[in-house]
């Protein structure tokens, strides 16, 4: 079942999920609101718990989970107000740049351009492999069936497409030729879940279709959840994928939480941070610290995104803006006018 036709029912499915945040005082002078990505719950409750350890425990950081792009949405139209993001693309907080909530420069306030770890797209098979799915024209098998987030709200989702566009065109396949590919494995998609964590439950725990789009951390987490049960296929080729971090400046009026909120950030570049970065899946980015876990996660040659785009922003335009790339694949097709 194409992904748009399932839309309807994973939204229902994960309205009231998809955004979770605990109730929160109205004395918000010793907490910090990180709003964050779908997977990322397990590394930010770590995360947390070391840094207010720093302070006796007297400040309290809470978190948001959602889909990336609905999660960047929800600070702009404020039912978020977000001290601080941690989101799947440049992109999602240059949307908040250009609303005015964060200097347009803001990726030159912190250490490696504010990406504090990098990740990629990867598959998760069924134990065994039994469709011998082993790279992205595999994909397409006529009895494949695909789960991967909605492109619409989830940077996962969006991910998957660059990858699979990619996946052709840095291998010597023309831009026409990546666009049938990719048409054809949207087609594949099973289920199109909100979020990666949706898509998720519904690969490992719903035991939908015989492969899933993920992060290499949501996959890792998976199979460690699901023992031989499932099992990681690393394509050949797969995207560089850079999530990033900013505080909010336009939220961030008590200058006690600017405090909190800019040390936060700063303390995931700390080796303590990359520390745990590395162990709960994600690539740190400093380099001796992921020498220490090639076991878990070996080098691999991603493509970064000028392979496909200008930038992160001229990615989203092209693939995912209005009459974009996105839009023209899944459009519906031209019925041919009637003979007269």
């Amino acid at each position: 079942m194409p992904w748009l036709n399932v839309l309807g029912i994973a939204a229902i499915v994960f309205a009231a999920t998809a955004i979770v945040v605990k109730n929160l005082p109205e004395d918000r002078s010793n907490q910090i609101l990180n709003v964050s990505y779908d997977p990322t719950r397990e590394l930010y409750a770590a995360i947390d718990h070391a840094f207010t350890a720093q302070y006796g425990n007297r400040l309290a950081v809470k978190q948001s989970h959602g889909g990336s792009g609905r999660q960047a949405r929800s600070v702009v139209d404020g039912s978020q107000r977000a001290d601080v993001v941690s989101l799947a693309l440049i992109s999602d907080i240059d949307t908040l740049a250009k609303r005015l909530l964060l200097p347009t420069d803001w990726r030159q306030r912190l250490p490696n351009n504010s990406v504090p770890y990098t990740s990629t797209i990867v598959f998760l098979v069924r134990k065994g492999n039994p469709k011998g799915i082993r790279d992205w024209p595999d994909l397409v098998n006529r009895d494949v069936a695909i789960v991967s987030p909605n492109p619409r709200t989830s940077g996962n989702g969006q991910l998957s497409v660059l990858a699979a566009w990619g996946s052709v065109t840095t291998r010597g396949g023309s831009p026409e030729q990546a666009s049938s590919y990719v048409r054809a494995l949207l087609q594949h998609v099973a289920v199109a879940d909100a979020g990666a964590r949706g898509a998720g439950v519904s690969f490992a725990v719903q035991r939908v279709g015989d492969v899933q789009l993920t992060w290499e951390n949501e996959a890792l987490r998976e199979v460690a959840a699901n023992k031989d049960e499932l099992e990681i296929v690393y394509p050949p080729v797969s995207i560089l994928a850079e999530p990033a971090v900013a505080w909010v400046d336009a939220n961030l009026t008590d200058p006690n939480v600017a405090t909190y909120a800019k040390d936060y950030l700063r303390y995931l570049f700390t080796d303590a941070a990359q520390e745990v970065i590395a162990q709960y899946g994600y690539r740190p980015f400093r380099p001796e610290v992921a020498a220490r876990h090639a076991d878990r996660l070996p080098p691999l040659a991603l493509f970064p995104v000028s392979a496909v785009a200008r930038d992160w922003t001229d990615a989203r335009e092209k693939f995912f803006g209005d009459n974009g790339i996105l839009d023209n694949l899944t459009a519906p097709p031209v019925a041919a006018a009637p003979a007269t």
